[in-house]
């Protein structure tokens, strides 16, 4: 299958599933499982219930798909936190 085959979708993760597994409902109504793209595993992209996404599919299974893209949604802005906390917490002197 060539990489031209595919059909991407949006849509909204209803379910986290055993096996780094998901259930997207698409954003035409369907409901299908996906699993998580390699390159979103080697970077580390969480993927939480209610998140946007992205969804490849090929055209011969409708219900498969592979998660390739995690929307950024109402992320906060980065800045200096509250009170001036350090994300690593405070550091200790030797």
């Amino acid at each position: 299958m060539a990489k031209e085959d595919v059909l991407n979708f949006e849509g909204k993760v209803t379910e986290v599933m055993p096996d780094a597994r998901f259930r997207v409902e698409l954003d035409n109504g369907h409901m299908v499982v996906v699993y998580t793209a390699g390159k979103m595993k080697k970077n580390r992209i969480k993927t939480l219930v209610g998140d946007r996404v992205t969804v490849e599919m090929t055209p011969y299974d409708l219900d498969k798909g592979r998660l390739v893209f995690r929307h950024k949604g109402d992320a906060p802005p980065p800045g200096p936190r509250p009170g001036g906390a350090r994300p690593g917490g405070p550091q200790r002197r030797r």
